[in-house]
This record gives C-alpha cells, sequence and structure tokens, in this order.
C-alpha cells in the first residue's frame, strides 16, 4: 500500500528554485537552438538532392534559414512594464 506522508515539509514559495529555472532555461535554449540546426541541414539536403538546382542553391537556402532562424531565436531583452 503506498504511505502516507506529511507535506508539512513544503510551504508554498519558501523553496529555492534556481536549479530548476536554470535547468528549464538551458533546455530550451539548447532545444530551440537544435531545431534551428535540424532546420537547417534538412533544408540543405532537401534542395540538394531532391531538385535540381545544385549545391549553390542549397546552401544559399541553408544560409537564410539560418539567418531569419537566428534572427526569430535570439533572446529579446524584457520589456519593463
Amino acid at each position: 500500500m503506498a504511505d502516507s506522508h506529511d507535506d508539512s515539509d513544503y510551504v508554498h514559495g519558501q523553496m529555492d528554485i534556481h536549479q530548476q529555472q536554470s535547468s528549464y532555461e538551458l533546455f530550451t535554449h539548447l532545444t530551440k537552438w537544435c531545431s534551428l540546426f535540424l532546420a537547417v541541414i534538412l533544408v540543405f539536403l532537401v534542395i540538394l538532392t531532391c531538385t535540381k538546382l545544385g549545391w549553390l542553391t542549397a546552401l544559399i537556402s541553408a544560409i537564410v534559414v539560418a539567418a531569419v532562424g537566428w534572427f526569430m531565436l535570439k533572446t529579446k531583452p524584457d520589456s519593463a512594464h
């Protein structure tokens, strides 16, 4: 059977959560930048292998996707409310 436990150790708003916050921020940053990297690689490979446009067009397309993705994903300053 499940043990009954006492929640008296937990006090809402009193726990130090800085490690969890930094871990979550690291996870989200790695996820978004790895997703951009995979998108750039996929664009390059799809244009290179599935079309007859050539490697230069594939490279230019991948660079454009990387630039737009970097602009969209870069950390923006917090707006002061």
